[in-house]
C-alpha cells in the first residue's frame, strides 16, 4: 500500500463517483415522483386567534396629557429636576444664552422666539408657542417632537415629572401664564 504511486488518485475517484452517484440519484427521484399539492390541507389544526386587544396593549405613541396634574404639580420638584439642564440653559430672567436658550418667560412664548439665540434648522421650523400641551409632548422626547434637533436630553417619560417641570417653568415669568 505504500508503494501504490496512485493511491491519492483511487481516494479522490472514489470521492467523486459517490458524488456523482448521488447527485443522479436525486435526479431520477424527482423525475420519479412528482408530489401534488392539496387545494385545502388535509387536516385542519385548529388554532386560537390572539385577541386584537394584544394589539391595544402597546405602549401609547405619545406622553398622557399632564393638564389635570398641573394645579396639583411641585415647582420645587421641577425646580430640583431642571438642575440636569443648567448645563445648557439659564433660567434668570436676563440670563445669558448657553449652548440652549435661556428659558425664563418660556410658557406661552414663541416657538424658537428668544431673540439673539441661533436655533438649529430643525428649531426654526416650529411654528407654534409653548403652551402645555406643547411643552409636554417636547419634554416627554424632545428628539421626536424636533426632528433633526442637536439636543442630548432623552425626555421625561413619567407624567409627574414632566407636570412639575412645567409648573417650574410657569413660575419662571413675571406674569405667570394661567393655567388651563
Amino acid at each position: 500500500m505504500n508503494n501504490d504511486p496512485l493511491l491519492m488518485n483511487k481516494i479522490a475517484g472514489a470521492i467523486l463517483s459517490a458524488t456523482l452517484l448521488a447527485i443522479v440519484t436525486g435526479f431520477i427521484a424527482h423525475l420519479i415522483y412528482q408530489p401534488e399539492t392539496l387545494a385545502k390541507p388535509a387536516y385542519a389544526i385548529a388554532a386560537a386567534v390572539p385577541a386584537p386587544a394584544a394589539a391595544a396593549a402597546k405602549a401609547p405613541a405619545g406622553p398622557e396629557p399632564v393638564v389635570g396634574l398641573l394645579a396639583g404639580a411641585d415647582a420645587a420638584a421641577g425646580k430640583s429636576g431642571a438642575k440636569k439642564c443648567v448645563a445648557c440653559h439659564s433660567f434668570k430672567k436676563g440670563g445669558p444664552k448657553k449652548v440652549g436658550p435661556n428659558l425664563w418667560n418660556m410658557v406661552g412664548a414663541k416657538q424658537a422666539g428668544v431673540s439673539g439665540y441661533k436655533y438649529s434648522g430643525a428649531f426654526k421650523g416650529l411654528a407654534g408657542s409653548w403652551s402645555y400641551a406643547e411643552l409636554n409632548k417636547f419634554l416627554f422626547k424632545p428628539k421626536a417632537y424636533v426632528k433633526g434637533t442637536k439636543m442630548s436630553f432623552a425626555g421625561l417619560k413619567k407624567a409627574k415629572d414632566r407636570a412639575n417641570m412645567i409648573a417650574y417653568l410657569r413660575s419662571l415669568s413675571d406674569n405667570p401664564k394661567p393655567l388651563p
